[in-house]
């Protein structure tokens, strides 16, 4: 194991290379947790509401609860859409499976999204691009959790309009926890200290919270939601205060483009909402690898030179 390690350090390219591998196997992961995450929830929620109702209908007739199938991110087995035919460990393997099935099942033939191999793809890129800038180490390792955590968000918010508090909240608690050990490493973007973290998360949940309200007063509408504070808090608490201005000028100026076009592309009214999640979890994670840079040179403009 130490020499595993010590030829990760000693070659940056092995480490690169098995940060793509390891990303692709996570993005496969990731695929059922963007798929599963909000059946579970939504599952649950209809269950809390049936307990309701067959409490508030106590002293009416009996009512039959409903007995259904465990359903969770690793029950049932991975099938087709289709055919429900399970999917093997050989189908299953990142962007070469679907390229060899043609993007098909092996079963019926039923066309597969070319969703799976972008997240499995995006994410191993991503993981490749964080182990590249920071190195082999601690800040790394934290990047690629942080990188994770964001490609699930931004894609359960691009289907379903939802940061759920089972990935918003942990993001939050493990963003201030591991400011305890930090910072380590002179230039690197993580871990940060507890002070900056602390105040990250708070500046964070507190503006957006405020921008919220201010926002439905004036206009009577709401331009967000609470997933969209927890989010930014959590990135607050990753990033330190320091990066929330730049990260959500960012990301208010890549949404409100695309956004336009968008809804120029498809003959919508301004009033189609639009989710917010992904373009924060895009700024947080060019923050993360260019944002100290990024500012530092910002404010190098305004230096005094002597």
């Amino acid at each position: 194991m130490t020499a595993a390690f010590s030829e990760l350090s000693a070659f940056p390219a092995v480490f690169i290379a098995s940060c793509l591998v390891l990303g692709l196997l996570v993005g496969s992961f990731l695929n059922v947790v963007i798929y599963r995450l909000p059946i579970m929830l939504e599952r649950e929620w209809r269950e809390q509401c049936e307990e309701l109702a067959r409490e508030g209908a106590a002293s009416g007739p009996h009512t039959t609860q409903v007995v259904r199938e465990p359903f969770n991110l690793l029950v049932p087995r991975s099938a087709c859409p289709s055919c429900k035919a399970p999917i093997t460990a050989l189908q299953n393997i990142p962007i070469v499976s679907y390229w060899i099935l043609g993007g098909r099942c092996a079963a019926c033939g039923a066309r597969i999204g070319v969703r799976y191999p972008l997240v499995e793809g995006l994410t191993g890129v991503l993981s490749a691009l964080v182990a590249w800038k920071l190195g082999f180490g601690w800040p790394a390792l934290a990047g690629l959790v942080l990188t994770w955590f964001l490609v699930a968000l931004t894609f359960i918010d691009i289907d379903h309009q939802l940061l759920p508090d089972n990935l918003t909240l942990p993001l939050v608690w493990l963003g201030l926890v591991l400011s305890l050990w930090g910072p380590q490493a002179e230039g690197a973007p993580l871990p940060i200290d507890l002070r900056s973290s602390l105040i990250g998360a708070v500046a964070g949940y507190l503006s957006l919270w405020s921008i919220y309200h201010l926002f439905r007063l004036l206009t009577g509408k709401e331009g967000m939601g609470y997933g969209d504070f927890k989010l930014f808090a959590a990135l607050g608490a990753w990033l330190g205060w320091q990066m929330l201005l730049p990260i959500i000028l960012v990301a208010a100026a890549v949404g409100a483009v695309t956004g336009i076009v968008s809804l120029w592309a498809k003959g919508k009214d301004r009033g189609t909402p639009i989710p917010f999640g992904p373009f924060l979890a895009a700024s947080g994670w060019l923050m993360l690898m260019f944002g100290h840079e990024l500012v530092a040179k910002y404010l190098g403009l305004f230096a005094i030179s002597h």
